[in-house]
């Protein structure tokens, strides 16, 4: 996620490459980061966060404590924006007091300019800090202000949801080829598919059973495979997954 962030801020010229520090500790991945991207990689979380007025924490939640804990009075005063899958902003002032905090959900589609990010900000939050949040995140898709309650349920839903659709167009493709179709050609006709109904969804802004429904004669091809989808439960199972994605952050967040 650090890396498509960066890479998507890059793109977009939000910052240039000399103006990002970065710090790991694996070196081969900053090495990697580095070479791909020309920010500039040190090898403690303290040398990063005290050479930056804003850090953002793209870490585990399990290794949220370690990170902060290793960078500790370098964070004083400083932004902190999280995008920790899980922590609160309660546990995240317990491990950094003395910051600012925003918690943030972006997701992986931040690589090509797509991401689905909601963020929410402390009490402490100045009008600055939530524009430099929406400035950084904006530049890698599209932004979304709520109150934190709702993060948990943005992680199962708009955080974990490209890898729904990654399945949606490998079983699409899987499809095509048990059908008879070339597996290059059927999964080029997928992923087409998949981000045309998307476009169109969001060009039109009418309800997505609308929308099914224009595709859908009586009696007609698109009714058949629903009817199989239907009796399969899929609209259910990706409801579920929505939930049970949302419930395990809510676990991550309790610790």
């Amino acid at each position: 996620m650090a890396f498509s962030l960066i890479q998507g801020v890059l793109r977009a010229g939000v910052c240039e490459a000399s103006e990002i520090i970065a710090a790991c500790p694996e070196p081969e991945l900053l090495e990697n980061l580095s070479d791909a991207t020309g920010v500039n990689v040190v090898s403690t979380n303290a040398e990063a966060a005290a050479a930056a007025p804003v850090v953002v924490l793209c870490v585990k939640p399990s290794d949220a404590e370690a990170a902060l804990a290793e960078a500790d009075v370098a964070l004083h005063g400083k932004l902190l924006i999280s995008i920790a899958a899980g922590l609160t902003l309660e546990s995240l002032h317990n491990l950094a007091p003395a910051c600012r905090i925003i918690r943030a959900m972006p997701n992986t589609a931040a690589l090509v300019g797509r991401s689905a990010t909601a963020f929410a900000g402390d009490d402490q939050m100045t009008p600055e800090d939530e524009a430099t949040a929406t400035a950084l995140f904006s530049s890698i898709g599209a932004v979304f202000p709520v109150e934190e309650k709702h993060l948990n349920a943005v992680t199962g839903l708009s955080g974990s949801g490209p890898a729904y659709i990654y399945l949606v167009i490998e079983a699409l493709s899987d499809g095509g080829v048990a059908a008879g179709l070339p597996r290059k050609l059927a999964l080029d006709l997928a992923i087409q598919t998949v981000a045309g109904a998307a476009e169109m969804a969001a060009a039109t802004s009418e309800h997505p059973a609308v929308l099914r429904e224009m595709v859908t004669s009586p009696g007609g091809t698109t009714m058949a495979g629903l009817a199989e989808l239907e009796s399969r439960c899929v609209r259910f199972a990706f409801s579920e997954a929505v939930l049970a994605a949302a419930e395990r952050a809510e676990e991550l967040a309790e610790g």
